[in-house]
């Protein structure tokens, strides 16, 4: 496989691994370090990639091991914080309900275990499949489901909604495998 054809297919990618470096991190200048350290690495490792597998599952393994890294070197090192994080929000949109909903969803998200949390973004944003899943956290099946089912129900509770309730974001309604559309669909 030429170089370039590889450059192309993980250019492709990137944007995915932005999403889902920004939502692991919850902070756009850490995500893009994220990012461009797994771009690094995967280009360093090029030739342990084989050509016909999955591509994606390759890079947000490499992804979720550099993140699982630079939080183990946080955690030794001290976590500094930035008055810009902390700070409250002063001025609102006219159109906040929305707004404050994706906030709460944000925030709700933030609060579960890692764990937890690694597998609803993955299914619930970036629609892999369990066995995706499975291989990117080298974790079994089994366990992908259970974290996921214990997400989701800490997640309702966090957004105080009932299982059934509407509101719930679209990503989460469609990974739902007991969702309404789910049901309307087969």
């Amino acid at each position: 496989m030429w170089m370039s054809d590889f450059g192309r297919l993980l250019e492709a990618e990137i944007p995915r691994l932005r999403r889902y470096a920004r939502a692991l991190t919850r902070d756009a200048a850490r995500a893009d370090d994220l990012v461009q350290s797994c771009l690094a690495r995967a280009i360093a490792k090029e030739h342990l990639w084989q050509p016909g597998t999955d591509l994606r599952a390759w890079l947000f393994t490499i992804l979720h091991n550099q993140n699982v890294n630079e939080v183990r070197r946080a955690v030794r090192e001290g976590v500094a914080v930035a008055v810009e994080d902390v700070a409250p929000v002063l001025t609102m949109a006219s159109n906040a309900g929305p707004r404050l909903q994706l906030r709460d969803l944000e925030h709700a998200i933030s609060l579960l275990p890692e764990e937890q949390r690694q597998v609803i973004l993955l299914v619930g944003l970036e629609g892999m499949r369990y066995e995706e899943v499975a291989a990117v956290l080298d974790i079994p099946i089994g366990t992908v489901r259970s974290r996921l089912s214990r997400g989701r129900e800490m997640l309702r509770k966090l957004m105080d909604m009932k299982e059934d309730d509407a509101e719930l974001p679209l990503q989460i309604q469609q990974s739902r495998p007991n969702s309404r559309s789910a049901r309307e669909a087969a």
